[in-house]
């Protein structure tokens, strides 16, 4: 009897211990509606409210350092006025965010930002501005004075889209050797040579440009996370190209292209994000405009996709998602329905099954998780 009641307090507490696996979810919105902190468990799929950062105005993407500490947050104002990036000390007890200081990005709609993996460097693109800054991050966390800014320039065969450089993505490679930036406006994907102890860190003398094809539009990439291999989704054509990734020359080789949409315009399908299980073994990306739903791809062991299915996004614009550090769950944030759906990744398949309720916030533009 005695084995048995032990037996049966160490399940309960296993049991308690699984089902309050908790994450914090941090949730960016276009609007002046700031930064949302939830908690969001791992194991139920649900999420609760912890705080809010009101002050956050326009914070369309953020990075974190890599012991989430600090956080960094691109400002995207409307108009013609050049944008910020932003600061945060993280309180993981309370769930808090504190603002440090923000300098500006030198470009107009700054749309994507990324830390190096030492927290020593901060990349921001502007995509209005069609150009990257380069900002160099204190002991503290704060961000000192911008010190680079390298200029896209030429524009791509989609007069409307297409009539200047803009820059979609700015990403510290797998290894840290380089910068990949991806510009919309040019059908170009630059790689920049990353020296993170020169007083300008990227080079502009040893640069590759990586062509896509015409109208392509190309906006973001992820690497696997072997870091053989890199997949750039393109928004314009709504289709996804796989490279392998060379980490001694920082070349990317094509391997395959396929599709992410067929469906909506023919010059814009309004392709959105790409992001890989932590595991490797699916890739899933988010299409707008007509389509509104999710792509669900198996990753091949020499790093070819292949098409499992579609998956309704749940609401409409599915801009951004991420997946949870545990490979369950993938979570997508609609801007122009309101909301954030939750999906179990059926790990034997890849597909996506409804799990839990959405989650209402005004305009979310950016999901994604830090652990506690």
């Amino acid at each position: 009897m005695r084995l048995f009641i032990a037996l049966l307090s160490v399940l309960v507490v296993n049991l308690s211990n699984a089902q309050n696996k908790e994450v914090y979810l941090l949730v960016g919105s276009n609007t002046t509606d700031g930064i949302s902190v939830y908690k969001f468990n791992t194991v139920l799929g649900t999420s609760t409210f912890v705080s809010k950062l009101s002050d956050a105005e326009n914070t369309t993407y953020m990075a974190f350092s890599r012991d989430h500490k600090y956080i960094y947050g691109v400002n995207e104002y409307s108009g013609n006025k050049t944008g910020d990036v932003s600061a945060y000390s993280f309180d993981k007890t309370k769930g808090e965010l504190h603002f440090l200081n923000k300098t500006t990005t030198a470009g107009i709609g700054p749309c994507y930002v990324d830390i190096d993996s030492t927290g020593k460097w901060v990349v921001v693109a502007n995509y209005g501005g069609g150009n990257l800054s380069m900002i160099p991050v204190g002991t503290d966390g704060s961000l000192q004075p911008l010190v680079q800014t390298i200029q896209h320039q030429g524009y791509g065969a989609n007069a409307t889209r297409q009539n200047g450089p803009h820059a979609h993505c700015a990403t510290f490679s797998s290894d840290g050797k380089y910068v990949f930036s991806n510009d919309l406006g040019t059908d170009v994907v630059y790689q920049y040579k990353f020296t993170p102890s020169s007083q300008q860190p990227l080079s502009e003398t040893d640069t590759a440009l990586m062509q896509v094809p015409d109208g392509f539009g190309p906006r973001h990439i992820t690497f696997h996370p072997n870091g053989k291999f890199a997949y750039l989704i393109n928004e314009l054509s709504g289709k996804v190209i796989a490279y392998q990734y060379n980490s001694s020359n920082g070349r990317l080789t094509e391997l395959q292209t396929i599709e992410s949409t067929n469906i909506g315009e023919k010059q814009d399908k309004g392709s959105a994000d790409i992001h890989i299980t932590p595991n490797g073994q699916y890739l899933y990306t988010t299409n707008r405009g007509s389509a509104n739903d999710i792509t669900i791809y198996r990753v091949g062991s020499t790093g070819l996709l292949t098409v499992l299915g579609h998956q309704s996004c749940g609401g409409i614009h599915p801009r951004n998602f991420t997946i949870d550090p545990t490979g369950k769950f993938l979570l997508v944030a609609n801007r122009d329905s309101n909301n954030i759906v939750v999906y179990t990744i059926i790990k034997s398949t890849g597909m996506l099954e409804a799990a839990g309720q959405p989650i209402q916030v005004t305009k979310p533009m950016f999901v994604r998780m830090i652990e506690k």
